[in-house]
Parts: structure tokens; sequence; C-alpha cells
């Protein structure tokens, strides 16, 4: 089953992606901007959003961070068309009450919510709150009983279970989902563990972003993984450099990795408190990038027609929706729609725009 090209943008929940210290993009995390970035890029077509989840700023830790489930609720009331997907970390919240928020938020959207499962790197943003931590593939254990129970409830089942960390007695929530069966379920990793994680329990699996041939092995391991239910769909992460000359775009990626330079600290900092099995960093590791979650090393740097095809040869690899990074951020977010949209558009592979909802 072949679904079109969807096209999303990361909030900017904890500042600019690719350079901290950018004179075309002032550190600003706040809700007015956040709000601003996602109503331009719903009217601009973009079909989703994804908002990261952290509690504490992971870059900078006196810098401001927004909470994701709060503005992912507002977001839903103020928007019409554009998907909207709330990172989470389970060790955070029961997953009664996560479910209940998600489909408090589904409802209010009407049908254009998501939650996209994530395992955690941060280590300090549990300790400090005196939560433990856990070894990866541990909280991987974790994370898989947990959406066992919120996806059921999401669903709503009346649930009784019995296991290693929760112990939940018929438990149904109400109002369940009015649009759909339940919310759309995102999980990111590519960890075994993660993987396993995604066969069994995601709709889309997302993937950060790397060179067209590691996506496409990635791609086929999860395809030949036993499956119940839909196929497998899958994500990308990337940050888009796009102008109208191949030269033009590597001066502006060259512009933001002298910049990335002045972040040393921050990204030592960031090690010293990552787990050292994720494999996000490791595969980050192997070359040169600005972005964050793979950030360039998908290659979509280079002239309008070239990252069109890029995109175009991602899609036919399996990749259904792109969430993209952009510096500075707005001004991107227009020359993509204006140059590279259009272009994707042209070639038929581009999903239609988001319907009108009555949220």
């Amino acid at each position: 089953m072949s679904f079109g090209i969807r096209f999303g943008v990361w909030a900017p929940v904890h500042g600019p992606r690719a350079a901290l210290n950018d004179p075309e993009e002032p550190f600003d995390a706040s809700w007015e901007h956040n709000k601003a970035v996602i109503l331009e890029a719903e009217q601009l077509g973009f079909h989703s959003t994804l908002i990261a989840q952290h509690t504490v700023n992971p870059h900078l830790p006196d810098h401001d961070q927004l909470e994701t489930w709060t503005a992912a609720a507002a977001l839903a009331a103020l928007t019409s068309r554009i998907e909207i997907i709330a990172a989470i970390k389970p060790f955070i919240f029961h997953p009664v009450f996560l479910a209940k928020m998600a489909l408090q938020i589904e409802n209010i959207s009407g049908g254009r919510f998501g939650i996209n499962l994530i395992n955690a790197w941060n280590s300090v943003e549990f300790e400090k709150a005196g939560i433990a931590f856990g070894e990866h593939d541990a909280r991987y254990e974790y994370g898989r009983e947990w959406i066992s129970v919120v996806s059921r409830l999401m669903a709503g089942e009346a649930v009784t279970h019995k296991g290693t960390h929760f112990s939940i007695t018929d438990y149904k929530l109400t109002p369940r989902d009015l649009h759909r069966a339940r919310p759309t379920i995102y999980i990111g990793g590519e960890s075994e563990p993660a993987r396993a994680l995604a066969a069994d329990h995601s709709d889309v699996w997302f993937i950060n972003g790397q060179p067209p041939a590691d996506v496409a092995a990635l791609i086929a391991d999860l395809r030949r993984r036993p499956r119940r239910g839909a196929p497998l769909r899958f994500g990308l992460s990337a940050f888009v450099i796009a102008r109208e000359t191949e030269a033009e775009a590597r001066d502006a990626y060259e512009r933001l990795v002298d910049l990335a330079k002045q972040d040393a600290d921050v990204h030592a900092l960031q090690r010293k408190h990552a787990d050292p099995k994720t494999v996000m960093f490791q595969t980050m590791a192997k070359s040169v990038r600005v972005g964050t979650n793979g950030g360039t090393a998908a290659g979509l740097v280079g002239s309008y027609g070239q990252v069109s095809e890029r995109i175009l040869a991602f899609h036919r690899s399996g990749i259904e929706l792109f969430m993209l990074q952009f510096q500075p951020l707005r001004a991107e977010l227009r020359r993509f729609a204006a140059e590279v949209i259009p272009r994707v558009q042209a070639a038929g592979a581009v999903a239609p725009a988001p319907a009108l909802s009555d949220a």
C-alpha cells in the first residue's frame, strides 16, 4: 500500500536545531514563537508537527524549554488541519493518565493527534528529579508494557493488566476517540529493542536522518519482521538546506557548520549525559552534519531540484512522512513551501493537503 508524501516540521521547543549562536535565528523557545511557527506551517500546507519532550533544556540547562503536552493541547485548539505529534517518555507518566490526556487532545483536535514513544537519552533530566533512568534495554521493556496499556486504553477497551510494572483493573476511558479507532502511534529509535517495539506496536517508525542506502536497509529490516494489522509506515527526520544552486546551498551549510563549532561545550555536555547505547548518537558520530536526529546526513542539501529528487528517492524506498528541520526556521519554511513542495507535487507524490477538522 502506497501513501503520499507528508511534510512535517519540528517545533522549536528548545531553540534552534543547527547552531545555538546564529544571528539569523536568535534563541526563542517561547510558547508564542512555537505557536507562530506551527500556525504558519499549517497555512503553508505542512501536514504535521513534532513536539519533542524535555522537561529541562537538553542543550542549555539555564535556557527555556517548552512543555510538550500542554503545548499540544493548546495547538490542538488553535489549529484546524495540521497533525500534532507529542513525544512521550514513558517513565514520566503513568499509562492510564497519559492515555486520558491523549484522548482528550485527540478529540480537541478533531482526530489529528499522535503520540511519539521515545526511550530517552538525557540521564540528568531523570536523575535530578529522583527518577531512576535505568539501563537501555530495560527502559525499552518498560516502554513495551507501557504502550501495550496505552494503546488499548486509547482504543476504548476496558483494560485489566497485571504485569511487571503496572497493575490495572477494569479501566475504561470515556469519552473514547470520537474520530477514529485511536490516535496514531509513532515510535523512534534504531537499536534492536526499538526495532522490535516498532514492529509490534507502532503505526509509523521514525528513522533518524542518514544516507538513502542506510535508510533503505532499515526499512527492509522492519518489513521482514512479523506484524499484526496494517503494514508499518515510515518517517524520516532531516535537516533541509535548499537554494537556487547547489553552490549556494553548500555555502549556507558551511555557515551553519562554522556556527555549530561554537557549541562544542554543549555537545560535550550532551555526550556526558547521553546513554552510550543510544544509536542516534552512534550514527551522528559517523560524519560532520548540522541539525539533530541525523540532521543533514540525510543529504537534503542542494538545489531545489536536487532536494526534491532526493525526497522522491527516499519516498520510493518507503518514507512517507518527512519531519524536517530548518534554520532560520520561518524563512526556510517559506522557501521550502514555495520552491520544493511544488516540485515534489509535480511528480504526483504529495499527499493531499490536511483536511479541515472541527477543532
